[in-house]
């Protein structure tokens, strides 16, 4: 009895203390994928195979125990927004911020700026914003590590606030350390007689299909290391050690790095018995070359792991690729090819976090944020439509926290609003001269508020996307009553006709429309800081696109009217 009384006061004692620290965070950010691909959202539609097309095939539906258990007892909104694509979106969770700010209005419309060296180059997100989410975390006492994607456009990831990186296949802009001797799961622009072809370095060959110059993220991936202890300077690729050199090769795969150096620096972390924050931008939902097969071009989402989950638990079964040179044989130890595949990985791995917050005792005293950066390939990525681009799913875990709120949650929230709520809780205030566009969702996971914020907004270049409870504007300008959702989550009623409208959809509307002009400011305010033969670069080259785009216009027009003159002359 005495045995099992100490036992209970010791197990309390762990309790308390953890409550008594500041909490761990993580946050995943998945990668081009929309609510609708998660069966917690409930949509009766998903992505097929391909991506080209709507389904409704159970066999291809993704499965996730786990993360639906993390939305189910913790929380997940119903109506969580980002931008429309990728970079406009990670700028938007980093810096709390809108493109009037921050001035990463779309992928091919990054604001431009004069930097300190003179240079015209891509607007750094810490300097338009210097309180981005790594520097918050770090203001707050966190030890911090960001592992995945970057996409940051420039070569000084060192100063986002992050102690450790992990970055997959690695940030081509750092040239000091040469190019990655690892993996040749590489496509290279080069020039052969004298004319421009995409060489794939495994095979030597060119592609015969339309893609971009990349590296692997997915199987022998590049990965490049930030200032970890392995290391013999800031940045170095890996494999870097003896041991990871033996185990390196086709069967190594992107995402189980990712983790495993997560695992490793949250290990350390807890023997030195700090508080850690993780930013974790998995790749998983982002399409890929298939150096695989690259016959398979078609099929967006290549191969994982196979893993089946059963009794409550995940097995993952070892890959065995055998082959070289674009010839390779999977032993059919991988999974299907399809985004449902990938969204099953991403919920094996958040068991593999569990597991490990559960062993390291920190589980009580851990926030877990999931989301992803914008709408699924083909379907909802760089799409001003409705609210294909920017609907994502986004859940919050902390299984030792008091919050009010369960489950699904009918409410509101930008992924703007993470930097504000992590500020919360790591207790760093944000000065009122800074402006910040998130808000912190602390007040409504923590009182008994029934709102969170009453609109959300989206972006892509020019065009602006906003929605209330009610109404939701596209970028195309149009309107629609979002006061249900229909089952597959986007088809919306369109409203034509405003003097048949209800009165709170007009009333609605128009409080919108007031909202709007505060960031409408890509024609007057797209770069930050210019020097004036910048100004005078940028604003040649913004005449010379116009003109071409004129000519194409006139020759196009030119074209159809000769078609026409010549079936007229035909016809007589």
């Amino acid at each position: 009895m005495k045995k099992i009384t100490l036992l209970f006061f010791l197990a309390t004692l762990s309790v308390l203390a953890q409550k008594t620290k500041k909490p761990n965070i993580i946050l995943v950010l998945a990668d081009d994928i929309s609510a609708r691909e998660f069966p917690i959202y409930k949509s009766d539609t998903w992505s097929s195979v391909k991506g080209n097309k709507d389904s409704k095939d159970p066999k291809i539906r993704a499965k996730t125990p786990v993360l639906d258990k993390l939305a189910k007892e913790g929380m997940y909104v119903k109506t969580a927004w980002a931008s429309v694509v990728c970079s406009p979106s990670r700028a938007m969770l980093m810096t709390g911020r809108y493109p009037h700010l921050h001035k990463w209005w779309g992928n091919s419309t990054i604001g431009q700026y004069t930097d300190e060296d003179g240079n015209l180059g891509a607007y750094p997100l810490f300097a338009s914003s210097p309180l981005t989410i790594g520097i918050i975390a770090k203001k707050g006492g966190y030890a911090t590590m960001w592992s995945g994607k970057t996409q940051m456009r420039n070569k000084n990831l060192q100063n986002f606030g992050f102690d450790e990186g992990v970055f997959t296949p690695g940030e081509a802009a750092i040239t000091e350390i040469g190019e990655n001797p690892y993996s040749n799961f590489r496509l290279e622009q080069k020039k052969e007689n004298g004319k421009k072809e995409l060489i794939n370095l495994d095979t030597g060959k060119p592609l015969d299909f339309s893609y971009y110059p990349s590296s692997s993220w997915y199987w022998k991936p590049g990965v490049m290391l930030m200032n970890h202890p392995s290391s013999k300077q800031q940045f170095e690729w890996w494999p870097n050690t003896k041991e990871s050199k033996k185990e390196y090769g086709v069967n190594t795969y992107g995402p189980d790095v990712e983790l495993d150096f997560i695992f490793d620096f949250m290990e350390r972390k807890v023997k030195e018995d700090k508080p850690f924050f993780v930013y974790h931008t998995t790749h998983l939902g982002h399409a890929s070359m298939n150096y695989l097969n690259p016959k398979q071009h078609e099929y967006k989402w290549i191969e994982t792991p196979k893993i089946t989950y059963k009794d409550g638990k995940y097995t993952r079964e070892e890959p065995n690729i055998t082959g070289e040179k674009g010839v390779y044989d999977t032993h059919n130890s991988l999974s299907a090819s399809g985004i449902h595949s990938h969204v099953n990985y991403l919920d094996y791995q958040m068991s593999l976090y569990l597991e490990k917050l559960k062993e390291l005792n920190i589980d009580d005293n851990t926030l877990i944020i999931f989301c992803a950066d914008n709408g699924s390939s083909k379907y909802g990525k760089n799409s001003p439509d409705s609210q294909k681009g920017t609907h994502v799913p986004f859940m919050v875990y902390g299984p030792g926290f008091d919050f009010t709120k369960k489950g699904e949650q009918d409410v509101l929230m930008n992924l703007s609003d993470i930097l504000p709520t992590i500020a919360e809780i790591a207790g760093v205030k944000i000065p009122e001269d800074y402006e910040i566009n998130g808000v912190s969702m602390m007040p409504f996971l923590t009182t008994e508020k029934k709102t969170h914020r009453d609109w959300v907004y989206g972006y892509k270049d020019n065009m602006q996307l906003i929605r209330g409870t009610n109404v939701l504007k596209d970028g195309m300008d149009k309107w629609y009553d979002v006061r249900e959702y229909p089952s597959d989550l986007i088809s919306f009623p369109e409203i034509n006709d405003w003097e048949k409208a209800d009165k709170e959809l007009v009333k609605e509307r128009d409080y919108l429309n007031e909202i709007l002009p505060r960031f409408n400011k890509f024609d007057e305010a797209q770069n930050g800081p210019l020097s004036e033969a910048h100004k005078k670069k940028i604003a040649k080259d913004i005449a010379r696109k116009a003109a071409q785009k004129l000519a194409k216009k006139a020759a196009k027009s030119g074209k159809n009217k000769n078609k026409k003159s010549s079936k007229k002359n035909k016809k007589d």
